[in-house]
């Protein structure tokens, strides 16, 4: 009988699996890029469930483009007056998103409307975050218009991308309750720190197969969202964010 020495026989534990392909996210922005920081504070710590792999801008001037030469993030500036309508500054942008080969699409203050070419491409795969409890108040000068109504509630809302202008199903939302001796810079101020704050959890949920779109709308853990997505109270938001008052 040969004699077999330790070296020949395979050992279990000579073979490690191969860590699986972080997920990959391309950011789009048009401006300052706090939501933008908060994804990449985020994936600092491990806690977003992916990886940005680019963030495009329409404007080379957006703040949020040094952020991610900071964060070590490639990114790429497509000025979309170079193009002649919408529709070309589109298939320009899906060439430029497409070669990251990205699982999810991230709107932080993009301020474009996307074309049905667009969203049909990445359907069920761009989410936006957007400053009010929708469905009420899409589009824009949502705060003013809320404290001009005398709401008791506002907040902010990150839902999936659709042909409707903000009308796509949410997926969760964070509530502040209204003080109608507040300045407005100060609401302002606390919806901007609710949308950092749910922004890479709804990211994180996408990333990891618990959020999805299907076409009776939004999902979790495989469940229907109702039309205000999952909510956090202002109560919970304000301990998560350490508020005062």
């Amino acid at each position: 009988m040969n004699a077999t020495t330790q070296a020949d026989t395979p050992d279990s534990n000579d073979f490690e699996a191969e860590p699986a392909e972080k997920r990959r996210v391309v950011v789009l922005i048009s401006g300052n890029g706090s939501n933008l920081q908060a994804l990449l504070d985020a994936q600092q710590h491990d806690e977003l469930g992916g990886e940005i792999v680019a963030v495009v801008s329409n404007k080379g001037d957006a703040y949020g483009l040094i952020r991610a030469k900071e964060a070590g993030v490639d990114s790429v500036v497509l000025p979309h007056r170079e193009y002649d309508d919408r529709d070309a500054y589109d298939r320009a942008l899906i060439k430029v998103i497409d070669r990251h080969t990205p699982d999810l699409i991230v709107l932080a203050g993009f301020m474009r409307i996307l074309t049905p070419t667009f969203v049909h491409h990445y359907a069920g795969r761009i989410l936006n975050i957007h400053p009010s409890l929708l469905p009420d108040y899409p589009g824009l000068d949502t705060h003013a218009r809320a404290l001009a109504d005398g709401v008791s509630e506002h907040g902010a809302s990150v839902h999936f991308v659709t042909e409707e202008l903000d009308g796509g199903p949410v997926a969760l939302q964070a509530a502040l309750r209204v003080d109608p001796d507040a300045a407005i810079e100060q609401m302002i101020e606390k919806v901007h720190a609710r949308e950092h704050l749910i922004y890479p959890i709804a990211v994180r949920w996408f990333l990891e197969g618990r959020l999805s779109l299907d076409a009776e709308g939004a999902l979790f853990d495989g469940m229907p969202l109702p039309p205000t997505g999952l909510r956090m109270s202002h109560e919970d938001a304000a301990e998560e964010l350490d508020e005062e008052g």
